[in-house]
């Protein structure tokens, strides 16, 4: 595996269509893999960090935390996945496990043989994925306002997918813009912010790709989660899940419950909140997210 296939756009040859929003110190690179096109955003050097944003978001969504991870002596990965940012497939399309086989093809070409994971939202069900299928290429996860996969069921969480039937019904020409709000954050973003996250619904494929996200990843994932699917199985990666204490209805004690037999199927994990943050954790307070992964990497596998 080496870097062969890796194209680094240069002014006047490549044209990032609508441009990308500004953010210090990345160097953005196409990784070409079997259908798809990746736009990555990379920083820093050192052990490899592969950052998988949430949803409606891109790479932009680490350009507080990835810098200050790499301050630290890593390199720092944020791919687009599929059917979001600057990435480009040649076939429509989502289906549940499609990202991380996406993943591990990009690892594959970028010769990066195991990885530290911090990963958000729809990103934590592909770091997910990921950690039980292939969990020899995932050296440590740590996972933002998801709960993991073997989480006892209760009904009281069923207020997060508020939004569900709304992304499901909702026109490709709808913005996204009514998820970047309260209860979602702490505070209402900026318009510059929602620009940096927005202006790539200007690309009709990611328009397109938002609904078939939602039906492709979530549909069939809520059986794995509802069932017994995670909880046959054993969790290798040391994990760490996080959530906002804003983040209603993921509230620590229904958390704790929900985890509360954690060493029969994990063979290290914990849980943390964090303070003044909601749903997007990285925009609400992107200092607590980078601590919590940084200390999580460097604790490193048991």
């Amino acid at each position: 595996m080496d870097g062969s296939h890796v194209g680094k756009p240069s002014a006047g040859t490549v044209a990032w269509m609508p441009p990308l929003p500004e953010a210090e110190g990345f160097e953005h690179v196409v990784v070409e893999t079997p259908g798809l096109r990746s736009h990555v955003a990379i920083v820093g050097e050192g052990p490899p960090v592969l950052l998988l944003h949430g949803f409606p978001q891109h790479w932009w969504q680490w350009r507080q935390v990835a810098p200050a991870i790499a301050r630290h002596g890593y390199r720092v990965i944020c791919p687009d996945l599929r059917g979001a940012g600057w990435t480009a497939a040649d076939a429509p399309g989502i289906r549940h496990e499609t990202r991380m086989h996406d993943v591990l093809a990009l690892l594959d070409v970028l010769g990066i043989e195991r990885a530290d994971l911090l990963t958000h939202d729809l990103g934590a069900i592909t770091g997910m994925h990921l950690a039980y299928a292939h969990p020899e290429r995932v050296r440590t996860l740590v996972q933002l306002a998801v709960p993991p996969g073997f989480m006892r069921f209760t009904p009281k969480i069923i207020p997060a997918f508020r939004h569900y039937p709304s992304l499901i019904m909702s026109s490709p020409d709808r913005s996204l813009r009514w998820l970047f709000v309260p209860p979602y954050t702490v505070r209402p973003m900026t318009e510059e912010i929602l620009d940096g996250y927005l202006r790539v619904e200007e690309r009709p494929e990611v328009r397109r790709a938002a609904r078939a996200a939602v039906l492709g990843m979530i549909t069939p994932e809520l059986p794995r989660l509802v069932g017994t699917y995670y909880k046959r199985r054993r969790l290798q990666p040391p994990t760490l899940v996080a959530f906002g204490r804003r983040d209603h209805p993921f509230t620590e004690p229904t958390v704790r419950r929900m985890c509360r037999d954690h060493e029969r199927v994990a063979a290290r994990f914990e849980l943390a909140f964090v303070e003044d943050a909601a749903h997007f954790v990285t925009d609400d307070a992107p200092d607590a997210a980078v601590a919590l992964a940084l200390d999580w990497f460097e604790r490193g596998p048991a």
